[in-house]
Order: C-alpha cells, then sequence, then structure tokens
C-alpha cells in the first residue's frame, strides 16, 4: 500500500484506452493528489483523449498495453479499451505484478461495484467494475434484496448517444449481458436483465436507470425507501449527481425507482454522467487498495 499521508509517494497510474471513459478517468485522477497519472496509451494517433493529455503534460503512446510493460513502473492500470483487449492484456498485467482495474465488461476480475462489495475484495489482482449501467443500477437493487427478496430484477439505462464512444458501441451485447448477470451476482436479485438505450436527442439528456424488483405483494415500502436513500447517500460521496427522480413504489408485485447521473462535466458536459459513475468507481477500488483510503 502506497500511503501518501504517511509520507509514500503517489501512485504511479496508467490509462489504456483514450476514448471517452479513459480521456474523463484521466481529469478525475489528475485532481486526486493522491495519484500521478503518468500514461494515457492508445492506438489511434488522432484520438483527442491523447491530444489532451499531451496538452497537459501526461505520457502518452499509441502502443495499447506494450507502453505499460515498457514503462517498468506502473502501479495500477485502468483498462478502458474493449473486452476482448482486456483478456488477452489480464495475464500479462498480473504476471508484471500490476494491479488491473477493468473497465470493461471483460469479466476476468472480481466483479466490484464500491457501495456493495468493494471491502470483501481487497487482495484481488484484477478487478472489474462490469459496466457503467451496473454502477449505477446494482447499488439499488442491492439495497432492496437488503430489506426483502427480491425473484426478478430488471433495469433500463439510457444514455446520452454523444457520451459513448465506438469502444463501447462495439461492446453494447456483452456490457448488456455483464449488467444482467451482475443484478443477481452483485446485486442479489435471484435471476437479472438489463436493457440499454443508446439515445441519439438533442440536446443530449441525462442517464436515466429504471429499476423494477419483482418482491410479491407483501412488502415493507418504507423499509425499502430507507434502505434506497441510504445506498444513494453512499453513492453520492463520489458522485454528486447521482439522485433519485422516481421515490420507490409498490404495484401488485414489484417495486420500482428511478435514478438519474448527471456527470461532474470533467471531459464532457453533464449529460455524461455514465462516465462519471463507473469512473467514480475506478477511483474509489484504487484509493482502497493502493492508498488506505476506505470507500
Amino acid at each position: 500500500m502506497l500511503d501518501k499521508t504517511q509520507g509514500g509517494r503517489k501512485v504511479r497510474a496508467a490509462i489504456v484506452g483514450s476514448g471517452n471513459i479513459g480521456t474523463d478517468l484521466m481529469y478525475k485522477l489528475r485532481k486526486n493528489p493522491n495519484f500521478e497519472v503518468v500514461l494515457l496509451s492508445g492506438i489511434d494517433p488522432a484520438s483527442e483523449g491523447l491530444a489532451r493529455a499531451r496538452e497537459m503534460g501526461v505520457g502518452t503512446s499509441t502502443d495499447g498495453a506494450e507502453a505499460v510493460f515498457e514503462d517498468g513502473n506502473i502501479d495500477v492500470v485502468f483498462e478502458a479499451t474493449s473486452a476482448y483487449v482486456h483478456r488477452a492484456n489480464a495475464p500479462r498485467y498480473e504476471a508484471a505484478g500490476i494491479f488491473a482495474i477493468d473497465l470493461t465488461p471483460a469479466k476476468v476480475g472480481v466483479p466490484v461495484v464500491p457501495t456493495v462489495n468493494l471491502a470483501q475484495h481487497d487482495t484481488a489482482p484484477n478487478v472489474n467494475l462490469l459496466s457503467c449501467a451496473a454502477q449505477a443500477t446494482v447499488p439499488i437493487v442491492h439495497a432492496v434484496t437488503s430489506v426483502v427478496p427480491v425473484s426478478y430484477a430488471e433495469i433500463v439505462a439510457t444514455v446520452a448517444s454523444k457520451s459513448i464512444g465506438p469502444g463501447t458501441r462495439d461492446n453494447i451485447e456483452e456490457f448488456t449481458h455483464t449488467t444482467s448477470t451482475a443484478l443477481a451476482d452483485v446485486g442479489g436479485a435471484a435471476k437479472g436483465k438489463s436493457l440499454i438505450i443508446v439515445n441519439p436527442a438533442e440536446p443530449s439528456i441525462l442517464m436515466r436507470n429504471t429499476i423494477y424488483c419483482v418482491t410479491g405483494p407483501d412488502v415493507d415500502i418504507e423499509a425499502i425507501r430507507k434502505s434506497v436513500e441510504q445506498r444513494v447517500a453512499e453513492v453520492q460521496k463520489d458522485v454528486p449527481g447521482y439522485r433519485i427522480v422516481l421515490e420507490p413504489f409498490i404495484r401488485d408485485d414489484h417495486v420500482m425507482i428511478g435514478v438519474e447521473v448527471a456527470g461532474a462535466g470533467d471531459f464532457l458536459p453533464t449529460y455524461a454522467g455514465n462516465l462519471d459513475i463507473i469512473n467514480a468507481a475506478a477511483v474509489a477500488v484504487a484509493q482502497r487498495r493502493l492508498v488506505g483510503v476506505k470507500a
């Protein structure tokens, strides 16, 4: 553990993937005094992310993960590429002793949603952050399953078209499947299903998420509301723009809840709350593991 508060050096961080997620993450890590972003590596020489990194004095490369291994002194790598790319790189990161935080739906490492299960995975060499939709909705599903059994959870996540790049578009099917399984594996539902909608509306909309949990008709809705509100407050510590827009209510045998995510505007405007929700999770994981800051 590298604890800056105890006189240790800053955590040397590399980001592989210079698209929207990787670029936004660069801005967020640069604001955190515990981290030094030493590298943003992609494969497209014309990438806007690489151009911005150069302007900020961050090292850049178009050699992808190879630049991480060439550096030889990286503490943590954040991979924001594609699932198939991370599946190839993950064993190499582990062999090199580099802690990997995966922002693709590769599902190589342990699945983590910080407010739900981060404390249980302090030693895993590879952590998978599932998807933006999972980071926004699994905390709510888990808040409900903490009160009452959920036989089925379904979520619909709607994101602005301008907020997602080609890597995310290429992985939509895998993101959807990964999110569906996370509702059960991490959220605690017996079964899960997810739908992800890419909305081209102008002006761009904020990220919206509708959560549907089958609980049976006899539930304590006030206990569910309290649990959900507490979980939202926990998420808001890292993502202030995360908020309830549809209070929990019961209809027949299911509970419905709506949450919205407004971004901080570090890279893209506030409509890109999907970037904030997953990148805040990435920073939370790195801080707990490498800096000793509990989420």
